[in-house]
């Protein structure tokens, strides 16, 4: 239930759905299992997995949805073997050339052979609806991953105005500054990892860890044309991450001293402890996403 990892999106007009509406407009598109015949399944699952019972879990006017995806697993070679062999097999026995038309009919028979007999691979992506500061952050490091997301939500609620985290000042050149500063804003703290990248596309990357990022050996590349793209920070007490150029934040990490901060609810009530885990969480990353945009602003305004 913890997030891992942030893309981060900004409403352009208030998003004013709530809990009960928002159950209701995700219910017509609820995840199912794959079929003998079905590729993959996209949908809706429960908010608090097995554990829970509704597909949206709120407190506070926070809204935490998830989504699996259930993808069935054919290797694109033994798709490849199989057609070959076939093809092979038919210009043998008629002595002729199986047509370009023919290949596809064919592999596409061969697909709907194996699906059945195919192997499957489920994942889960969770996303937190903050209307009080007019954001949808994503627990995924893939892009792909949290637009597929969001093209459900918006389906599902007919419209969904968000557009990307941008900034006026790009990312890149707000990390170099701090780093050559030595300081980033409070409350976050530098750590010891950075990758930095050549402005030129004929320059190279380079990749520092359990680095003094202070040191000259460092500060040189900078001189040399590079900024820095990724760079690994700490905010107060609570949350070990890393910030890139593209306004994501990856290997986000709750300390576990924070986390503890529950340790006093029942353990005999499951639900108890993910409700309280969910409000802690929810409130942290608020602080924590105001604290970030504000150190990376001026935001960019919507079009």
């Amino acid at each position: 239930m913890w997030f891992k990892n942030l893309t981060l999106y900004r409403f352009n007009k208030p998003f004013s759905v709530d809990t009960e509406a928002l159950e209701t407009a995700l219910a017509d598109f609820t995840f199912s299992p794959c079929s003998s015949q079905d590729i993959s399944k996209f949908g809706f699952s429960n908010a608090l997995g097995k554990k829970g019972s509704a597909l949206v879990h709120s407190a506070e006017n926070r809204h935490l949805i998830c989504v699996t995806k259930e993808e069935k697993i054919l290797p694109g070679q033994v798709i490849k073997e199989a057609l070959d062999e076939k093809v092979a097999e038919i210009e043998e026995l008629e002595n002729r050339k199986v047509t370009k038309k023919e290949k596809d009919t064919i592999k596409d028979e061969i697909t709907t052979t194996l699906l059945p007999r195919a192997f499957s691979r489920r994942s889960q992506t969770r996303a937190l609806i903050l209307p009080e500061i007019e954001m949808i952050l994503v627990d995924s490091s893939s892009a792909t991953k949290a637009e597929e997301l969001l093209a459900l939500l918006r389906k599902a609620l007919g419209s969904l105005p968000v557009i990307p985290l941008s900034y006026t000042t790009p990312i890149e050149q707000t990390l170099t500054q701090w780093l050559q500063a030595g300081e980033s804003p409070l409350p976050f703290a530098m750590q010891d990892e950075a990758e930095l990248k050549s402005d030129s596309d004929e320059g190279g990357i380079v990749r520092f860890k359990q680095q003094v990022l202070q040191e000259d050996e460092v500060l040189a590349h900078i001189a040399t044309g590079k900024s820095v793209h990724k760079l690994a920070l700490h905010f107060a007490q609570s949350i070990a991450f890393l910030v890139q150029s593209d306004a994501s934040v990856k290997r986000l990490k709750f300390s576990e001293e924070f986390r503890a901060n529950n340790d006093e609810v029942s353990g005999e009530d499951p639900l108890a402890r993910l409700d309280a885990d969910f409000a802690l969480m929810g409130s942290e990353l608020i602080a924590f996403v105001q604290a970030l945009t504000q150190a990376l602003g001026p935001m960019e305004e919507s079009i």
